[in-house]
Formats: C-alpha cells, structure tokens, sequence
C-alpha cells in the first residue's frame, strides 16, 4: 500500500472511531435528558462510524487472529500505562488541571488490569484454549475492571459497587 494512503486510512479510523464513541456518548446524554428519538439517532449513525472504522482497520490488514488481536490489545495497554498516561498526567499536574489529572490517573490504573487480563487471554488462546472468564464489573466512573467481584465501592473512585456495569 501505497504510504499516504496508508495514512490517510489510519487518519480516517482514528476520526471514524472518535466519531462512533462521541456519539454513543451523546446518545447516552439525549436519552438523560428524555430525547429518546435523539438518542436513537445517535446510536444509529454510531453504528454506521463503526461500520466504516472496520472497513478502514480492515483495509490497513488491522484485524489478525485472536492471538494476534490479543498481542495488539497487551501492546496498546502496556504503551498507555508505562508511556501515554504517565506522561499525558505528569504534564496535566503541572498545569494543574484538577478534572485531567483525575481522569488520566483512573484510566492509567484501570488499563493495568485489562493489560493483564489481555496478557492471560492470550496465553490461553495461544494454546487453543478459550478462558475461563466469569462476570467482568466495571465502575461507570472511573473505568476500573474487576472480575466475579464487585467491591462495595470503587478502589479508585469510591463510586457504590451496586452501579458497576455487569457483562
């Protein structure tokens, strides 16, 4: 493939992919709010950026094996962790903006464990095997990830367990 447009593809599932969380996102707040046509219509056009972020990722050979998706989600975490979040924190602190430091901090910690939880997948689906895996909880709030348990609040945000979300 030629390089620009490679680029221009990684550009365009990056803005696809933005687009598809924005607007689930915005859907979430119309149906708050009572605009549940909105929040439909949100939720509809979410899709189809989902849709055209597939075939952009697709188009770049972005979607391997589960092994191989596996390895792309360890390196994506790992990279948040030890590199993005700390640096991206570090600068929010000198600037002393309260809200980015918190949230950069909740997500650092949260990408940890899913970093883990990929790592032990992989290993698993490396030999074949699929995991063993109860019900993952994660905190509304802050993003932290647990498995089987729910704690009576948050370890990072103090957010009630009983509003974890259950998949």
């Amino acid at each position: 493939m030629h390089t620009m447009t490679h680029e221009f593809l990684k550009s365009a599932f990056a803005g696809e992919s933005q687009a598809h969380m924005k607007y689930i996102l915005f859907a979430d707040k119309a149906e708050q709010e009572g605009y549940h046509n909105i929040a439909r219509l949100f939720r509809a056009i979410a899709y189809a950026e989902q849709v055209h972020a597939f075939n952009h990722l697709d188009a770049l050979g972005g979607i391997g094996d589960t092994v191989t998706n596996l390895q792309t989600g360890v390196q994506g975490e790992t990279y948040e962790v030890e590199e993005m979040y700390p640096a991206y924190k570090a600068v929010a602190e000198l600037q002393e903006e309260k809200k980015a430091v918190r949230s950069m901090g909740w997500a650092l910690e949260a990408e940890k464990i899913h970093a883990e939880l990929y790592k032990s997948a992989k290993t698993q689906a490396a030999a074949g095997k699929d995991i063993q895996l109860g019900t993952v909880y994660i905190c509304p709030l802050c993003g932290y990830t647990t498995v089987d348990q729910v704690p009576d609040k948050c370890p990072l945000c103090n957010v009630p367990g009983k509003k974890f979300r259950k998949f």
